[in-house]
């Protein structure tokens, strides 16, 4: 009587194949129980988060961060109303006031009246910067509106806020309609706004 290994029913022995792990072994490419994986290699199984570098498990759509549209890209712009245009630009002559009653109270002492002066000139120019770089005067920060560009949002710059004051001169013709256009228009604009291709619309 033979006592080797036992055979099978057609007299071939029983060997685990070569090159199969037993029962028991872990996998090739998994790590064993008590193994970490390698890092760089994302985790097995379904439910796990995914991770920016991994590709999406199928079945499971990706959430993305989405951002607050800008005009020109289809987004419906907050236009800001005439009311608001309005008491914008009174605020801002009401900021022009003081140093323009200097020049008035000034008129038979020429020292103050320089002072008013000079005073109207810097601050003019101090609000067009302000106007072409942020979009917003004392008067439209005031009341929570900003000149934008109409295609993309943007501040005009300096140079184009320049020239949307000399545009100005169009809105006082005819009565003063261009000043009073906002009212009814679509886009709120102005003449000058049309010319420049300009809006302004509300921050909050």
């Amino acid at each position: 009587m033979s006592f080797g290994p036992p055979n099978d029913p057609y007299g071939q022995p029983q060997h685990p194949q070569q090159g199969q792990p037993g029962y028991g072994y872990p996998q090739q490419g998994q790590p064993g129980y008590g193994q970490q994986a390698p890092q760089g290699v994302p985790p097995q199984g379904y439910g796990q988060p995914q991770h920016p570098g991994y590709p999406q498990q199928p079945g499971y759509p990706q959430q993305g961060y989405g951002y607050p549209q800008q005009p020109g890209y289809g987004a419906q712009p907050p236009y800001a109303n005439w009311g608001q245009r309005f008491l914008g630009t009174l605020v801002d002559m009401l900021v022009f006031a003081v140093p323009y009653a200097l020049v008035i109270i000034g008129k038979d002492t020429p020292a103050l009246m320089l002072v008013g002066a000079l005073a109207l000139i810097g601050l003019a120019i101090w609000q067009l910067i302000q106007e072409g770089r942020t979009g917003q005067t004392v008067g439209k920060k005031a009341l929570g509106i900003r000149l934008v560009r109409e295609s993309d949002g943007q501040p005009l710059g300096v140079g184009m806020a320049f020239v949307r004051r000399l545009a100005h001169f169009l809105d006082s013709l005819a009565c003063y309609l261009g000043w009073l256009w906002p009212a009814w228009d679509a886009k709120k604009q102005t003449f000058a706004d049309k010319v420049c291709s300009s809006i302004v619309i509300r921050t909050h």
